[in-house]
């Protein structure tokens, strides 16, 4: 595990970070003695996750939307 002087670790605050997350943690030691450890947190879910929504519209329709939709937008006709 990796050891930096909190004046280290304050001046090299992007890479102390990237060496936590690659070693799962450093410790930061201050003058008077007293040391902390810094570790990533673990997330439990994907940033890509994301809550559904409860429309009550076909696969149909929804294609129709957004057909119709791009035609607006790009001043193109709609051919049916």
């Amino acid at each position: 595990m990796q050891v930096y002087t909190y004046s280290e670790a304050r001046q090299k605050l992007a890479s102390v970070l990237d060496k936590a997350e690659a070693t799962g943690s450093v410790i930061i030691q201050r003058r008077d003695g007293r040391s902390f450890t810094l570790a990533p947190q673990k997330t439990l879910a994907s940033p890509l996750d994301v809550p559904s929504v409860g429309a009550r519209i076909s696969t149909g329709e929804l294609v129709d939307l957004v057909r119709k939709e791009r035609c607006r937008t790009r001043g193109w006709k709609l051919r049916r």
